[in-house]
C-alpha cells in the first residue's frame, strides 16, 4: 500500500537530485510546537541516514517535554548555528517568515518545503503540501514507509508525536483509517503511546495551572454562545511565574465547551498581540479569519500575530468570527 506516491516520488527526487550535494539545515517554525519538533526530527535523522549532512536548527527554544523526544538528533539554537555553506529544508511552515525573522534572511530561498497547511504559499523550491493531512508527521510517516527508509525508535517516537498533537489526540477531522495505520506502523519500529501521553498530559507544572486558571477567569461567551474567547496579558505570566510556551492546547479548553463552534486564546503583550483559534470542524475556514491578521493555518486551527490597540482587535476578531459563524450557517 502506498500512503502518499506521488509526495514519495517528489521527495526521493529531491534526495537523489538536490539534498545530497549540500549541507542541509532542516528549520520549523517560531514557537515550535509537537508537529514541528518531531517532522524537524525524523526528518534530520532520515536524511543522515541516507547520506545527506543534516542538522535541524529553530529561532525559537522548544520547551522541556518537547526536548526530551530530540535524542541524538543534531538540533540547535540559530544563536549556536554557523551556516556554512547550508542550504534550508523547512517543515510545518505555511511560510518563509515562519521560521523567524533571522533565518528567513540566512535562508531566502530553501530547496524543500514539506507542509500540511491550506495557507501555504509554496515559498521553496520544491514543495510538498498536503492539506488534507492532519499533520506533517503523517505526511513524513507515509513518506518513508512509502520509499522502505529505515524508521528507528527516536524517529518513530518523533512522528507520533507530531500526529498526536496536531490531530488532537486523534480528535480533529482527519483520514483515520491512513492515520491509526501509519500510528500502528510507527508502533511497531518504536514509538511508546504510553510514554507519550505521560510527557506530553501527565508532567503539568504549578505555573501551568495557574495560567490556566487566569485564561479560564477571562473566558467570555460571544455570539449566542457558539464563540469563547479567553485572554492572557504579559503580566499573567510574570504573576504566575509560566511562559508562552505553557500555553500550549489552551486553547482547546475553549473550544470543548458545549455550545462552543469556535474556541480562541489572545495574548496581548505590549502591543504585540498573538492569537489561536480552534473550530469544530472546517467549515469557519479560521484560517481564511486569521489571514486578515497577519496570520494563516488549517481551516479549523489557525493562528495569527498582529499589532495595534487590544481593544479594537477584539471587536475586529469578534466581527470576523462572528461572520464565519453566519457564513457557515448560511451555508448548511
Amino acid at each position: 500500500m502506498k500512503y502518499f506516491p506521488e509526495a514519495s516520488q517528489a521527495f526521493q527526487n529531491v534526495i537523489e537530485g538536490e539534498l545530497k550535494t549540500h549541507k542541509i539545515a532542516v528549520l520549523g517554525h517560531r514557537r515550535p510546537d509537537g508537529d514541528c519538533i518531531g517532522s524537524q526530527v525524523a526528518l534530520c535523522r532520515v536524511l543522515m541516514q541516507n547520506g545527506v549532512d543534516a542538522v535541524a536548527v529553530n529561532h525559537d527554544s522548544s520547551t522541556r517535554v518537547l526536548e526530551s523526544f530530540i535524542g541524538d538528533t543534531p538540533f540547535f539554537h540559530f544563536k549556536d548555528f554557523q551556516a556554512d555553506g547550508h542550504e534550508a529544508v523547512t517543515t510545518d511552515c505555511a511560510d518563509l517568515a515562519r521560521v523567524g525573522p533571522d533565518l528567513s534572511v540566512v535562508f531566502p530561498h530553501p530547496l524543500l518545503n514539506i507542509d500540511h497547511h491550506i495557507s501555504n504559499t509554496y515559498f521553496a523550491a520544491n514543495n510538498i503540501v498536503l492539506d488534507d493531512t492532519c499533520a506533517t508527521a503523517e505526511i513524513l510517516a507515509g513518506i518513508f514507509f512509502d520509499l522502505g527508509l529505515e524508521v528507528d525508535a527516536i524517529t518513530a517516537q518523533a512522528l507520533y508525536i507530531g500526529i498526536a498533537t496536531d490531530s488532537g489526540q486523534y480528535r480533529y477531522p482527519a483520514d483515520y483509517p491512513r492515520l491509526f495505520e501509519l500510528s500502528k506502523l510507527l508502533c511497531e519500529c518504536g514509538a511508546t503511546p504510553a510514554v507519550a501521553a505521560n510527557r506530553l498530559y501527565e508532567q503539568e507544572s504549578f505555573a501551568r495551572i495557574k495560567l490556566l486558571q487566569r485564561f479560564f477567569d477571562s473566558m467570555k461567551l460571544e455570539c449566542d454562545g457558539k464563540i469563547c474567547i479567553g485572554f492572557i496579558c504579559g503580566d499573567d505570566y510574570e504573576e504566575t511565574g509560566a511562559t508562552p510556551e505553557d500555553l500550549e492546547g489552551v486553547v482547546d479548553y475553549a473550544r470543548s465547551i458545549e455550545g462552543v463552534e469556535i474556541g480562541a486564546l489572545i495574548e496581548d503583550r505590549n502591543g504585540i498581540i498573538k492569537g489561536s483559534l480552534r473550530g469544530k470542524g472546517t467549515k469557519y475556514r479560521l484560517d481564511l479569519v486569521a489571514s486578515k491578521f497577519n496570520g494563516g493555518g488549517h481551516a479549523a486551527a489557525a493562528g495569527l500575530n498582529t499589532e495595534g490597540d487590544f481593544i479594537n482587535f477584539r471587536a475586529e476578531l469578534l466581527k470576523e468570527l462572528k461572520g464565519s459563524i453566519d457564513a457557515a450557517s448560511n451555508n448548511t
